[in-house]
């Protein structure tokens, strides 16, 4: 097990740990960190505990030390000079004519360095609006391209679930998801409603996948001869998440029955033994 502290840098950002190096701080607080980009501002999720070594990454930078007020109001500010300077962006590139889309400006706390990140369907030549920042704002400046699930993670909202965006939550990294998941999941196979508001197949497919793979497979499919309470029948459809099966009996009837109350006889899809564990 590692001790770490669970910091983020946005309202609605994602959590990253670092080391607490002997710093015990409350959630809500704010600490002085070191990270790829800079000093910055990070606000205590979870103080100091203890989680698997599998679930970090090593080396863990340290924190620094508790903020005081004089670094909270630097961050606000710097908060606030975000907006100005995402204005004066956008009119620099409508400006050059760059076909380019900016998602997100962030300021070192120090100010040593302004991040601007965009989108764009191919490579920029950005050179002469890096000129134009520079003189602007006479400070470094550092544009970054992401992608579309990237510029989803930044600007946050709801999914269709309701639930705020998972890649703004607690998803660490993206994964690849298939269409071959939404068949398994017998989902719609319409992109409207398969898909995320980044426009790509949403990421939560990936994580419920693998319980959809260990349901259909104690699970008998269509086309499978089962013996139910009221006789011998025919799976017609099965719901792997109620565990209920529709089945028409030898008499025409058709009846829905939970699975646990089917035996297995023969054809269709022929689901493992009893004792076959979960994963």
């Amino acid at each position: 097990m590692t001790t770490v502290i669970a910091l983020r840098f946005k309202p609605t950002g994602k959590t990253y740990f670092f080391d607490p190096a002997g710093v015990d701080a409350a959630p809500g607080s704010y600490v002085i960190v070191q990270t790829s980009r800079g000093t910055e501002c990070g606000e205590v999720v979870q103080g100091p505990h203890a989680v698997p070594d599998a679930a970090v990454k090593k080396p863990l930078k340290p924190v620094v030390r508790l903020a005081d007020s004089v670094d909270i109001r630097r961050m606000e500010k710097n908060r606030a000079d975000e907006q100005y300077a995402f204005q004066v962006c956008s009119q620099r590139i409508a400006a050059h004519g760059l076909d380019m889309k900016l998602v997100d400006v962030e300021f070192t706390l120090e100010r040593g360095k302004i991040l601007f990140y965009f989108t764009a369907d191919g490579r920029v030549d950005f050179r002469d609006l890096v000129k134009d920042l520079a003189a602007t704002f006479r400070t470094r400046i550092e544009l970054r391209q992401i992608g579309v699930r990237d510029e989803t993670r930044m600007l946050g909202g709801l999914g269709i679930c309701g639930q705020p965006f998972c890649c703004s939550r607690f998803l660490k990294d993206f994964q690849p998801v298939s269409i071959k998941m939404a068949k398994t999941q017998g989902l719609s196979l319409n992109p409207a409603k398969i898909s995320g508001a980044c426009g790509r197949l949403m990421c939560c497919l990936v994580y419920e996948q693998p319980a959809y793979e260990y349901l259909n497979r104690v699970t008998p499919g269509a086309g499978s001869v089962v013996k139910t309470p009221e006789g011998t029948g025919t799976v017609l459809e099965a719901n792997v998440i109620s565990g209920a099966l529709r089945v028409r009996l030898e008499n025409g009837a058709t009846h829905t029955f939970p699975k646990k109350e089917c035996q297995y006889l023969r054809g269709g899809k022929r689901p493992p033994e009893p004792e076959d564990p979960a994963p």
